[in-house]
This record gives C-alpha cells, sequence and structure tokens, in this order.
C-alpha cells in the first residue's frame, strides 16, 4: 500500500462514542497522563468549575460544612467563656494577717525602787517597771511571778489588768522575804515571769529587767534578812 488513510475498523470491534451527559475533563498541559484536575493538589483544581466540583460528592461537602460548624461552635465556646469570666464576681479582698504573739509587742523596763505600799508587812521591797504594747491588739496581764522560793510578790494594778496598742503600765511591784535561806544572794540576771494574753496567743514570758535591777534585789535581799537570826516564822 503507498498510503495510509482512515483506519476502518475491524472485525469484532467497533469505535465507543462519548456520551453526551458525561463531562469532558480537560488535562491541563504538562499533567501527568491519568491525572485528576479536579484532585487537590493537582495543576487546574483551582480553576474547577461548581459544577466539575459538584462531582467530588457530598462527602466533600460534608466536610467543609463539618469545619465550618466547628470553627463557628470554637468561637462561640470562646466567647461565651470571656463572657463567664468576666461577669463574675471577683474578690479582690486579701486575708488579713493574724496578729502578732504578745511577748513581741510587749516590752517590760525597769524605773527603779520606790516605797512600800502603806500595811506592807515586814522584809518587803518594791520597785516599779513599765509596761507598754507597740501594736496589734489589746493584751491583758493574767499573773506576775518571780522565780525564787524564797520571796513572795503582788502587784498593783493587781493581775488581770489590759493594755492598748500604744500605751504603758506603771506596775508596783512589791516582794517580800518569806525565807532568806532560799532567797538569792549576788543574782546576775534576775527577771520576772509575766503571763500575757491577747487574740493570738496567750505566753509565759521572762523579762530580765538589766542590771539596775539586779544589784537594787540584791542590797533590797541583804537588808531584809541582815538581822535575821534564822526564824523566818515571824516574816
Amino acid at each position: 500500500m503507498s498510503g495510509v488513510g482512515p483506519v476502518e475498523p475491524g472485525e469484532g470491534t467497533h469505535a465507543r462514542d462519548t456520551p453526551a451527559d458525561t463531562p469532558v475533563r480537560d488535562f491541563p498541559a504538562g499533567a501527568p497522563a491519568g491525572a485528576d484536575p479536579l484532585a487537590a493538589g493537582s495543576p487546574g483544581a483551582d480553576a474547577a468549575t461548581p459544577a466539575a466540583r459538584l462531582l467530588r460528592g457530598p462527602a466533600h461537602l460534608y466536610a467543609a460544612h463539618r469545619r465550618a460548624a466547628l470553627t463557628a461552635l470554637a468561637a462561640l465556646l470562646l466567647a461565651g467563656g470571656g463572657y463567664l469570666w468576666a461577669t463574675r464576681p471577683h474578690d479582690t479582698r486579701q486575708a488579713a494577717p493574724a496578729p502578732p504573739f504578745p511577748s513581741q509587742v510587749v516590752d517590760v523596763s525597769y524605773l527603779g525602787e520606790v516605797a512600800v505600799p502603806p500595811g506592807t508587812r515586814p522584809r518587803s521591797f518594791a520597785f516599779a517597771v513599765l509596761l507598754g504594747v507597740d501594736s496589734g491588739p489589746p493584751v491583758t496581764v493574767t499573773r506576775v511571778a518571780q522565780p525564787y522560793a524564797g520571796l513572795s510578790l503582788t502587784s498593783a494594778p493587781r493581775a488581770p489588768f489590759r493594755t492598748k496598742a500604744g500605751a504603758a503600765h506603771k506596775v508596783v511591784v512589791t516582794m517580800r522575804v518569806t525565807e532568806c535561806g532560799k532567797t538569792p544572794r549576788g543574782v546576775g540576771l534576775p527577771f520576772l515571769d509575766v503571763t500575757l494574753r491577747n487574740a493570738r496567743a496567750i505566753q509565759v514570758h521572762s523579762f530580765i529587767l538589766g542590771p539596775r535591777y539586779a544589784h537594787d534585789l540584791s542590797e533590797a535581799l541583804q537588808v531584809a534578812c541582815s538581822n535575821d537570826s534564822g526564824n523566818d516564822q515571824n516574816a
């Protein structure tokens, strides 16, 4: 044969026509054979027509609708949470600090010797202290005592008495020798035991009154026991 003409179908073969209702997909230049132009990421996907997008089926529409619904729900929850936080009552008050312990705010200082109160029994001597409260709630003195077995003690004012913050009480302490053999001699650091109470606690605190008090106490004890014959029954 010297020429090439149209190839006629052979026996048992026939040409299929493209049905009229089947959409024809245009493949862009350079697209690989068999590529779907409507597939995500493939060339021409963004240029697909609405009719072509419908070919992706209900799954695509459901996914798009689901994403939009989740986005709207998240925005609604975020806005609702912010509204609840903004409208709820906020307690800006802070808990009040606990009051100080009474021994932290009470100071006792020695003032010196004073005359014994009228009607005091023999072998007695007296001195004065100043008890002050620096801060905090009022402090009540419930007891004033001393550690020596041969001495008895009374105070004026008598306990209990109360002192407010910023105030001070002058307290006259009267001691009487009951047994010279049990009194200290040459005391170095004598102290008073004071029981204190405030809104925080009850404490027994020993106040060392310093060298002046130690000197005056030693001299008073020597005078009280200088004429003692060893018989303390009449004290």
